[in-house]
């Protein structure tokens, strides 16, 4: 089951990402280990080539995984390039308004609900084999999109991007949104949560649901208490560092 239907269907899911360390057998060691749903692919903070995107999302099939890909919200060809080449979805990063997020949400789908180009001999057009209007109509359906909160803007108007029609999930980035409130760093700041609220409420009103990055387990038992519905407690970066320290660790007489 995709991500989209899991969180519509009210599950929690766990995430990981993908950036600097990419590489393909990486999936396949996260889906054995188990306990992940999916991952998304960091294409803001790293280069990501429509090919590697082809192969990652390949390799999420395989393994029984879903993917979506954050990128920049500044490039309408980026965002179609993303689901033609296999992700499930996209997520805008540095979202400043909820008119910026319905422009994204529009380069995401076809119309009549948005202005995506068509090109069906793509993998989510089945490459040709499936009738043009009932691609779209499925493509419409299926896509998932969701909206980064953290800027100030984005957190002043969540209520109307959780609003928006096409928005699947607000995700919290903390680390730029307590950059924003001028608490860097500090992610359980009252300000910090204070804002998770005001997510979780527009969430809640709007029957969307919320995601975030999340650092330490207390962090992510607050998140999950608002209704944060899905967790993304690492990436390849994280676990390999963390690797290295249980391998020092474990040998420290050595070290």
């Amino acid at each position: 089951m995709s991500l989209k239907k899991k969180l519509a269907a009210g599950e929690r899911v766990n995430v990981f990402a993908l950036s600097r360390l990419y590489q393909p057998n990486m999936i396949e060691m996260f889906a054995i280990q188990g306990g992940f749903d999916g991952f998304w692919i960091d294409a803001e903070h790293a280069s990501f080539s429509a090919q590697d995107i082809e192969v990652a999302a390949a390799y999420a099939r395989a393994s029984n995984l879903d993917c979506f890909v954050r990128i920049p919200p500044h490039d309408y060809s980026l965002v179609t390039r993303c689901i033609e080449s296999g992700a499930e979805g996209v997520m805008a990063a540095q979202i400043v308004s909820a008119e910026q997020a319905e422009e994204f949400v529009q380069w995401a789908k076809f119309a009549p609900r948005g202005k995506r180009g068509l090109n069906a001999g793509c993998h989510d057009g089945q490459f040709g084999t499936i009738p043009v209007a009932e691609f779209c109509q499925q493509a419409n359906e299926r896509s998932f999109v969701a909206i980064q909160i953290e800027t100030l803007q984005a957190l002043e108007e969540c209520d109307e991007i959780a609003a928006i029609d096409g928005v699947d999930l607000l995700f919290i980035g903390p680390s730029d949104l307590s950059q924003a409130l001028g608490v860097t760093g500090d992610f359980m700041h009252e300000s910090c949560i204070a804002a998770i609220k005001k997510v979780a409420a527009a969430c809640a009103k709007h029957g969307k649901t919320f995601g975030a990055v999340t650092t330490t387990p207390e962090h992510a038992h607050m998140l999950a208490e608002l209704g944060c519905k899905m967790l993304s407690p690492t990436n390849d970066i994280r676990t390999f560092n963390a690797g290295i320290k249980a391998v020092k660790e474990s040998f420290s007489e050595f070290f």
